[in-house]
């Protein structure tokens, strides 16, 4: 909408002016010059149209093509077509003035390159530069509208990342052909990293094992986590529906896992002109991997850090999983499994997850048995809940007096 109207408004000025030399009788009197003698009167019916359409078309393309070469080759293909058609009319009896679209075309031309040098101008180039396709066409073009000037030089801003990871590749490998292998983990790249896009993500990172995915940059976005929350629950759908698939191919599925955290990070352009791109840093990114990481000592699917689950708290259904040791000055803090969106959940459901939170409370003040107790009727008829499972399992590591790790206070 920025450039559309930016062309308007310079197509109009030029429409004008050129419409005043010619209603002034400017071209005429060159064009007496020129032919020693009175010329044909112009046909209006072919000379304003095509005034109309140098002035808008190369305008337009001047200013949304973000090549300097390229912007030159259409407007040189303009003016080449101009000339032709004073050899080409005249053949068909028709008199054709080619000074007002030549200087159409020469005045759009100028007032589209000069505004495509300014800042406003060049938002567009830059922030394809910047971003490429990592995020959707929607997102571009609300950032590419916005009014707020583009920021990338750094910023501090509260946003949210979502990590997803495979942790099954040594196998993977070991059981595929290379090319099988390459594509059942570009099948789950692609369809995660389309999916999160159109759901408003930025793709921050994609590589062979995980991708990282920003909510509330670079479009600012004050629901950042529980956009993030929500995207991770439709993407494990999805990429559950992307496994089935890849079983009925090659008999094989990846084992993926999800982190989300919320919290103050630096977002910026970083790199180099030959290499740069946006990105964000902090410590609240690098947790964000660890809670991916994490899923694999619980069984769980989708870990949430503190920050995101009190931002989303009223629209997110969870349950506690850990205190964990996350900073160096022994505080702890406390990490979720997200479940579901809130009130989806059916009254089964919410009264597992009521005695997996009371079984919780029962093991940090050590009351074994009623732990013990409370995650046995917690369990799953219909299948098996690795969190569950997970605390069954230490508290008969700890009642048999062999713990395997001081989990309490271990750094994940």
């Amino acid at each position: 909408m920025r450039y559309f109207k930016v062309t308007l408004l310079i197509g109009s000025l030029v429409v004008f002016g050129v419409t005043i030399l010619i209603e002034g009788g400017v071209f005429g009197s060159v064009e007496r010059l020129l032919l020693h003698g009175a010329p044909p009167v112009p046909n209006r019916a072919v000379l304003y149209p095509l005034l109309v359409l140098f002035a808008y078309g190369i305008a337009w393309t001047t200013i949304d093509i973000p090549r300097v070469s390229l912007k030159a080759v259409i407007a040189t293909g303009a003016f080449v077509q101009v000339l032709a058609m004073v050899l080409i009319l005249p053949l068909y009896g028709v008199f054709f003035s080619p000074f007002a679209s030549l200087i159409a075309i020469l005045c759009s031309f100028a007032g589209g390159l000069l505004y495509s040098r300014s800042e406003a101008g060049s938002r567009k180039r830059v922030m394809r530069q910047i971003l490429g396709d990592r995020v959707s066409t929607k997102t571009f073009y609300a950032l590419l509208n916005g009014p707020a000037p583009l920021n990338l030089e750094g910023e501090r801003r509260d946003i949210s990342i979502l990590v997803c990871e495979i942790f099954n590749h040594d196998d993977l490998e070991a059981s595929l052909t290379a090319p099988d292998y390459v594509a059942l983990t570009n099948s789950f790249r692609r369809n995660a990293a389309d999916f999160l896009v159109e759901r408003g993500g930025y793709l921050d990172e994609c590589d062979g094992e995980s991708l990282r995915v920003v909510f509330g940059a670079p479009l600012a976005n004050l629901d950042h986590a529980r956009t993030a929350c929500e995207a991770a629950l439709a993407l494990t759908e999805r990429l559950d529906e992307v496994n089935a698939e890849c079983h009925g191919v090659w008999k094989q599925m990846f084992d993926f896992r999800i982190g989300v955290n919320s919290g103050e990070m630096v977002i910026a352009a970083y790199g180099s002109n030959r290499l740069g791109t946006f990105s964000v840093a902090g410590e609240p990114v690098e947790f964000a991997r660890r809670l991916c990481r994490a899923n694999l000592i619980y069984g769980s699917r989708i870990l949430l850090g503190t920050n995101t689950f009190q931002i989303s708290e009223t629209h997110v259904e969870v349950r506690p999983m850990e205190l964990i040791q996350r900073y160096d000055d022994g505080s702890r803090e406390e990490i979720y499994e997200l479940l579901a969106l809130g009130d989806v959940l059916s009254f089964e459901d919410l009264e597992r997850r009521d005695l997996f939170w009371q079984g919780v409370i029962c093991y940090r003040e050590q009351l074994w048995d009623d732990a013990l107790g409370l995650f046995h009727s917690a369990r799953s008829g219909s299948g098996a809940d690795g969190p569950v499972e997970f605390y069954i399992r230490r508290i008969e590591q700890l009642r048999a007096g062999t713990p395997a790790l001081d989990w309490t206070t271990a750094r994940l």
